[in-house]
């Protein structure tokens, strides 16, 4: 037996703005509002399919130096370029981590300033 990977937590100051743009970028839907500010977002079959859910938690704690982790996304209906753009549209911004330009994925972040990264090949959807 093993165990996988069924929600991500994530800290944030406006839970509503990730959720929608989260939301966006994966194809997700808000699945719970919690009453201390807390937003569920997933697949639209909720938790416990094959994709985690993402729980983004309100705070006013100051952010960490550098966060421990970080999301890697893959484009499931369009190429590398292409989503590219389109994360960008919804919000994403390009961050600057010391790459050398040789690398095959993009480094962005989301509204909050929370890094991710665009790698280049394509998934099928679920």
């Amino acid at each position: 037996m093993a165990c996988r990977i069924s929600e991500l937590v994530l800290s944030c100051r406006d839970p509503e703005v990730l959720a929608r743009f989260w939301c966006e970028v994966l194809d997700f839907v808000v699945l719970d509002r919690d009453g201390d500010g807390s937003i569920e977002i997933g697949p639209r079959e909720g938790f416990g399919g094959p994709q985690p859910t993402i729980i983004l938690v309100p705070t006013d704690e100051p952010e960490p130096a550098k966060p421990r982790l970080h999301i890697d996304v893959n484009a499931t209906d369009r190429d590398q370029d292409a989503e590219l753009e389109r994360l960008l549209a919804l919000g994403a911004r390009r961050a600057d981590i010391g790459q050398t330009g040789e690398e095959s994925w993009h480094v962005l972040a989301d509204p909050e300033g929370n890094e991710f990264c665009l790698l280049k090949a394509r998934l099928q959807p679920l």
